[in-house]
């Protein structure tokens, strides 16, 4: 990723959530934002045991 986000999926995953607390309403919004890749984020984090809740706005 080129996005400047972490390549740890721990650390993505913390790192995302906290950006969608703080700055973002959707992980959509994020991503384009960032220019981040969807796919590859959820992907990664999914690896890790993590799915993105879109009514809680975060990944658990």
């Amino acid at each position: 990723m080129e996005t400047g986000l972490p390549k740890d999926p721990i650390l993505l995953m913390s790192v995302v959530n906290t950006k969608l607390r703080d700055h973002y309403h959707t992980l959509d919004e994020l991503c384009e934002d960032l220019r981040a890749d969807k796919e590859e984020i959820t992907g990664k984090l999914k690896k890790a045991g993590y799915e993105y809740d879109a009514v809680r706005g975060q990944f658990v």
